[in-house]
């Protein structure tokens, strides 16, 4: 991944945490566009890092559950983000951690898709 992407991605990130947290009265970002950040390198990390670990030990349930049991990893990265960034990033309960996850993918693809369209991202293809 090169430097471009890595922004892109902390980008589409923190409006997507902006959106989850707007909507949600349970999730709580407190602080202004540098802790936005902040969180949003942090959960980037934790999803780089420990998601795809998840997903190799929890693979069974995955196969089980039709691939469900994904949005349970999708709200335990919420809730590990927030244990790490304290009162910075609050997320109150693993109900919520679920259904932020679920609201996050949503604002990501949106976001993904306007920023392809305004030929922002990478993958777009390139245009002569």
């Amino acid at each position: 991944m090169n430097g471009r992407n890595f922004i892109i991605r902390l980008i589409i990130n923190m409006i997507a945490l902006s959106i989850t947290a707007a909507l949600l009265p349970g999730i709580h970002i407190n602080g202004g566009a540098g802790t936005l950040l902040i969180v949003a390198l942090v959960f980037g990390i934790i999803n780089a890092i420990v998601k795809p670990i998840l997903l190799v030990l929890t693979c069974p349930f995955v196969i089980i559950t039709l691939g469900l049991f994904i949005l349970v990893i999708n709200g335990l990265m919420l809730l590990l983000t927030s244990a790490l960034l304290g009162n910075s990033f609050v997320v109150d309960g693993f109900g919520t951690a679920i259904i932020g996850g679920i609201v996050m993918g949503i604002a990501a693809m949106i976001v993904e898709w306007i920023m392809g369209q305004a030929g922002m991202d990478d993958r777009a293809p390139a245009r002569r």
